[in-house]
């Protein structure tokens, strides 16, 4: 493990915190790039991205900003549907299709997403129960095989049917976030015994660190509305950029 692995930790962290996000895919997309062992990525970016969305959703309650009751029905199916993810043996192959593919759709999101009010929302749009889970259930499975938190598909999903305000779709955002990431964590760390390679991810300590002080820059940042659309574009390029590298690695496996 090198210091500019720690050091893109550490800006990854700080840019998705501050447009409250965890980060997870991008992690484990500097995992793969750096040679990390594939089977042990999904474990390390969880763990990171527990650390940076526990103290939003802690913020986001305390300002009386997370409906847990309306996201219920997401998050009854994602759970298990992450912890199931997170069990399921994936080639390194379709592991990095995969992650390549939900950091490409997560970056074209993030540098197309309008400026929204923080003070009201559009009109909503009323979804029966069963959709929002069957929606849930989707994104858990995915967050837990490639170890991501799902934020960054649940939130748009909410934005287009009017859920509620921008800082309580963040708010609902980050609680996503952390139930998938523990419950992912749980399933790969079931897997990771199976196949006795747990202790590998033990000499990559220092990046829970380096998370845990990115995230609070970034969460002050956000604090303080500090050009939240300048932060949100760089963090789109960043995530663009990994996509980009993951994809073509992909492409030449074949």
């Amino acid at each position: 493990m090198t210091l500019l692995l720690v050091a893109a930790f550490f800006a990854t962290a700080l840019l998705y915190a501050s447009v409250g996000f965890g980060g997870g895919s991008t992690y484990s997309a500097l995992l793969i790039i750096s040679g990390v062992d594939y089977r042990i990525l999904p474990a390390i970016a969880l763990v990171c991205n527990v650390i940076v969305v526990t103290g939003g959703v802690v913020r986001f309650r305390a300002a009386g900003e997370l409906p847990i009751r309306q996201l219920l029905p997401y998050l009854v199916t994602s759970v298990p549907a992450a912890w199931i993810g997170g069990r399921l043996p994936i080639s390194e192959t379709l592991f990095v299709g995969l992650l390549g593919g939900a950091l490409l759709v997560s970056g074209i999101h993030l540098a197309l997403q309008k400026e929204q009010s923080g003070s009201r929302s559009m009109s909503r749009i009323a979804i029966p129960a069963p959709v929002g889970m069957a929606i849930g259930g989707a994104i858990g499975l995915l967050s837990g095989l490639v170890g991501i938190g799902g934020g960054i598909f649940l939130a748009p999903i909410l934005y287009a049917l009017g859920w509620g305000t921008p800082r309580q779709i963040a708010g609902a955002s980050s609680l996503f976030i952390l139930a998938n990431s523990i419950a992912g964590l749980a399933g790969q760390i079931s897997k990771l015994q199976d196949l006795e390679i747990l202790a590998m991810a033990v000499p990559y300590w220092p990046l829970p660190l380096a998370v845990l002080f990115g995230g609070q820059i970034g969460s002050w940042f956000a604090s303080r509305r500090l050009s939240p659309s300048i932060i949100r574009r760089l963090t789109a390029a960043l995530i663009l950029y990994v996509a980009i590298r993951l994809l073509l690695r992909w492409l030449e496996s074949f």
